[in-house]
């Protein structure tokens, strides 16, 4: 307990209050009044995995791979994971815990004896369940219709959320404040091991693709954990598929001797086989998702630490106070620092020059050969706070314009934030400060019901599947998507289907799957670790309920 005080009174001084973080996703003010360029492309212009990302990984030394600074010289590249042979959606087979969730938190995560004892006990263990129909639901509680005779596809698409990607080994980590409940975000078991699951879910939609092809893959905000560039570089270089990927900082650990045997080796990521959308989270702007970069910046690239972090040097990686070894590659980026990272990454992801120069990720983007519109909106708070902040200012410079343009171009809507409307504040939550004209959720949702072409809002954020009819008053009605985290239980994505039902509906129909980890231990390794931590009772699942899972939303067409 006295170590704890002394934590917090060391980070309260630093001014960052106690970091109890709801670890969400943060963001800088770049731009005062949250204004943006209109950046519309098509989805034929992202990435591929042939391509090997200019600010990801390559295979000559560590400053390009993002990877420790420590090892230099000429290195045999290793060899991307084989595609997967098939896939399992959770229609067919879902994978449950098989340990019960722990009632008492009697064992720490946070310490390696506690958690290899966890995992020797069987916490982290799975296995096989039914799979789960898929449920049709109606805006207003009726019976589905039948399809028409001529009821088609329109679009085929992935969506991934919260990965996190976390520099574990960062001054600026708070894995201290760790504990069930409120702050579980402030440490993972699982999070050494999160570049190799994010590349395992890559490894997954590839396969899902081959099966069934799908169009493109929409984040959900909250890609890198802490607003760090080497966070950033390893996200990208991941998805992007560049040559090599280490996600180490400082000295170059090696926890278990040898090669790609531990995750902080380096590793060829297979890269996405379709183009994939950027979305703006908290965490991708704001240290610890929480609080303004503005102050920060020596801190993250020194060598005291204020909440505990990783010392990769020990055995099992234990918690350190430090001093850690420094690392500039580190350094915290901005959005229009990061947005720009993006753009030069592999066809930019839907980021254009306008999209950096303003410092927001709002953009627009058609689904080619639909009459699908995208509109992709920021709503991390540059200037602190985890909850989701959407400004006046911004409404009449980017989005009501857009989606009056969408009206005019005969387009169907989706919105994809990070946040859920009912994720939106004032900024005013802890590392924030009041934005005077941000929209309440009642005046967002009414704002997005002001529009009868509006089939869905996409989102994250809150690590959980959920579906929710927004009824807003006086308003067309709409469907909210939540999908759960990458970085958290049940590890899950969603693939979804907008369809022409033939009848004067359109359908979106969503199906969540697992991250696949044939012949990946690594990656295997990870999801374990996220297993115990559910089941050592210090994080919640994100499962939601079966209506939160595979449905099938029906949606009347306008007029």
């Amino acid at each position: 307990m006295r170590r704890l005080h002394l934590m917090l009174d060391r980070f309260m001084r630093r001014g960052a209050a106690m970091a109890l973080l709801a670890l969400a996703c943060k963001h800088d003010a770049a731009s005062d009044d949250g204004t943006t360029g209109d950046a519309s492309t098509s989805s034929e212009g992202g990435s591929s995995s042939t391509a090997s990302s200019s600010s990801g990984s390559s295979s000559s030394g560590a400053d390009s791979s993002g990877g420790s600074s420590g090892s230099t010289g000429e290195v045999d590249l290793p060899d991307p994971l084989p595609p997967l042979d098939a896939i399992v959606l959770t229609t067919e087979s879902r994978r449950v815990p098989v340990h019960a969730i722990a009632a008492m938190q009697e064992n720490d995560p946070r310490e390696p004896a506690m958690l290899d004892q966890m995992i020797a006990d069987g916490y982290g263990d799975e296995q096989d369940a039914d799979g789960e129909p898929i449920l049709d639901v109606t805006l207003d509680g009726s019976a589905a219709p039948e399809p028409g005779p001529a009821a088609g596809r329109i679009t085929r698409f992935v969506h991934m959320a919260d990965t996190q990607l976390a520099d574990d080994e960062s001054p600026t980590r708070l894995a201290g404040f760790d504990s069930p409940g409120a702050t579980a975000g402030a440490f993972r078991p699982q999070e050494a091991y999160g570049c190799q699951m994010v590349n395992a879910a890559v490894r997954t939609i590839n396969a899902v693709n081959a099966a069934d092809p799908i169009d493109f893959v929409i984040m959900g905000g909250d890609n890198a954990d802490s607003a760090q560039s080497n966070e950033v570089q390893w996200f990208l270089g991941v998805l992007d598929g560049a040559d090599v990927v280490e996600c180490d900082s400082a000295v170059d650990d090696d926890p278990v001797p040898g090669e790609g045997n531990d995750p902080k080796d380096p590793f060829a990521p297979v890269g996405l086989d379709v183009p994939w959308y950027w979305v703006m989270g908290n965490h991708d702007v704001l240290v610890q998702g929480n609080f303004a970069i503005a102050g920060r910046e020596d801190d993250v690239v020194g060598e005291d630490v204020d909440g505990a972090t990783r010392d990769w040097s020990m055995p099992g990686g234990p918690l350190t106070m430090g001093p850690v070894p420094a690392d500039e590659e580190r350094a915290l980026v901005d959005g229009s620092s990061l947005l720009g990272l993006v753009m030069a990454s592999n066809g930019g992801h839907g980021v254009t020059q306008p999209v950096v120069d303003s410092g927001k990720a709002n953009y627009t983007f058609d689904v080619a050969g639909t009459d699908i519109r995208f509109v992709v909106l920021d709503t991390a708070a540059q200037t602190g706070g985890s909850e989701g902040v959407v400004r006046q200012a911004e409404v009449d410079a980017f989005l009501r314009p857009a989606l009056d343009a969408a009206v005019d171009d005969g387009k169907f809507v989706l919105i994809a934030t990070h946040h859920a409307s009912t994720s939106l504040g004032d900024g005013s939550g802890l590392g924030g400060m009041v934005i005077d004209d941000a929209l309440t959720t009642d005046e967002f949702q009414g704002l997005l019901g002001e529009y009868d072409n509006i089939l869905a809002h996409l989102c994250g954020h809150s690590h959980i599947h959920r579906v929710t009819a927004v009824e807003p008053m006086g308003g067309t009605p709409y469907w909210e998507v939540i999908t759960s985290a990458i970085a958290d239980h049940p590890h899950q994505m969603r693939v979804l289907e907008i369809i022409d039902e033939d009848n004067g509906f359109i359908s979106l129909s969503s199906v969540a799957f697992d991250i696949a980890f044939d012949g990946d231990a690594l990656a295997a390794e990870g999801r374990l670790r996220g297993i115990t931590d559910l089941t050592s009772g210090w994080q919640h699942t994100g499962e939601g309920v079966p209506e939160d899972r595979n449905v099938k939303l029906w949606f009347p067409l306008p007029g």
